[in-house]
């Protein structure tokens, strides 16, 4: 017999199919969402650090600290409602967009300012006013839009492999940008993460919003807003967590943005090793996320509510305070458990909520989870006068453990239970209550 021609010998071969590059559930949206992500995260949690560090150089001391980051709250807070409303009656992407531009914009014109001379306080508020008025309209949209580009029983392993992305951009973010710092000084990570928010929003401009129903001619934004107020308090699950949020952030954030970065300064060297323990936080995220992306709890609420237990740790970590790695190991282990209910707090909103009202219920959630958080950093430097450092991370650590224990006595948080399938869009809030399973 002679051989088969080389053409027929290697047909076979180029008719089999190539395997997708990437699983079913990680669809075109999917991607640019996550790839835009990663890349505001990895400007955004260095220019964190930048800040505080502009601030100090500039002259300024802790309360001062404590004013630009509650700058940056205070417009979130306002707009945050406003913003879910918008999110749910225009197209979300362009929301995102425009919202990157004026973050590109006023993130620019802060690097700009710290790069060319000595920038005054109200100028750093003004400017990161602005940017917290960005992400009024950006984070309710942007949720929706995540959880509206996942299907089916494998949304939380999308939810973790997403927030992996985003945590692992911290990572990088917060250990380059700590080291950016103390290199070049705050001003170049600022011009870095205003870069940022320009590739992201181009990224985001390629969305495709067609699989979203468009919503019918409504009462107007005012109409919006309480109907997303009766989709919000009618789950005791739902403003039980986000009341419990809104005092933990509040004290963590306080912590972090103000306490943290004195503690850096007066104990663990500067910058660069507050820069790392962040950075070991984002690796306990990702760690988490990764987790997750195996891991489903049966009762995800209860298993994110016990995880958020460890989130006092850092606080009480800097109140010693400890030796840099045993804080770096502390914050490892606070990122691990916060992804689980991260990642499980999302899943339950997909499952729980309706596509046409997902960003207005996230603009509560955000509304909720951040209102203190402008009061807490602008009275962190006060207290600090008043009570002394020490015993006021001491507070903090101990507000995040009575609120978390309080958050245990709802009952839907122990035992609501998760299913496959969502909430179908424009159900009721009386059906979306019937419909929800609970362990027995």
């Amino acid at each position: 017999m002679t051989a088969a021609p080389a053409e027929t010998a290697v047909g076979p071969r180029r008719r089999r199919r190539r395997r997708p590059r990437r699983p079913a559930w990680a669809g075109r949206n999917y991607s640019l969402l996550t790839a835009a992500a990663f890349v505001t995260s990895l400007g955004s949690h260095g220019a964190l650090i930048a800040a505080a560090f502009a601030v100090l150089e500039s002259g300024g001391d802790g309360g001062d600290v404590g004013l630009v980051a509650a700058a940056r709250t205070l417009p979130l807070v306002l707009f945050l409602l406003i913003g879910g409303a918008v999110a749910d009656r225009l197209p979300r992407h362009r929301v995102m967009v425009a919202a990157n531009a004026l973050n590109f914009l006023s993130q620019g014109a802060f690097a700009a300012l710290v790069l060319l001379g000595e920038p005054r306080l109200w100028q750093m508020m003004l400017l990161t006013a602005l940017g917290g008025t960005g992400q009024a309209f950006f984070s309710p949209a942007a949720e929706g839009m995540l959880l509206s580009s996942v299907r089916g029983e494998q949304a939380g392993r999308a939810f973790a492999v997403f927030r992996m992305a985003i945590q692992g951009a911290g990572l990088g973010g917060a250990a380059l940008g700590g080291a950016m710092v103390a290199v070049i000084g705050p001003g170049w990570v600022l011009a870095a993460d205003a870069v940022a928010f320009a590739v992201a929003g181009s990224l985001r401009a390629f969305l495709d919003v067609r699989h979203i129903p468009r919503r019918e001619p409504g009462g107007g934004l005012l109409a919006d807003l309480r109907e997303g107020w009766r989709e919000f308090s009618s789950r005791p699950w739902l403003w039980g967590i986000v009341l419990q949020f809104s005092i933990a952030n509040a004290v963590v954030g306080a912590a972090q943005a103000v306490y943290g970065p004195l503690v850096a300064r007066d104990h663990l060297g500067g910058a660069a090793p507050w820069g790392l323990a962040l950075g070991l936080f984002g690796a306990g995220t990702v760690a988490g996320a990764l987790l997750m992306t195996r891991w489903k709890p049966r009762r995800p609420l209860l298993a994110g509510t016990l995880c958020v237990f460890p989130l006092a740790l850092p606080s009480a970590a800097l109140a010693l305070p400890v030796p840099l790695g045993v804080l770096c190991a502390v914050m490892f282990l606070t990122g691990v458990t916060v992804e689980v209910f991260g990642v499980s707090w999302m899943t339950t909103l997909h499952q729980e909520i309706s596509e046409d009202k997902l960003s207005r219920v996230s603009a509560y959630d955000w509304f909720g989870s951040v209102a203190l958080v402008p009061l807490a950093t602008a009275l962190a430097g006060p207290a600090e006068g008043v009570f002394g450092r020490a015993p006021s991370l001491w507070g903090c650590a101990g507000l995040v453990v009575a609120v978390t224990a309080a958050v245990l006595c709802v009952p839907e948080v122990r035992n609501l239970t998760r299913r496959t399938q969502p909430v179908p869009r424009g159900t009721p809030t009386g059906d979306a209550d019937q419909e929800q399973t609970y362990a027995t």
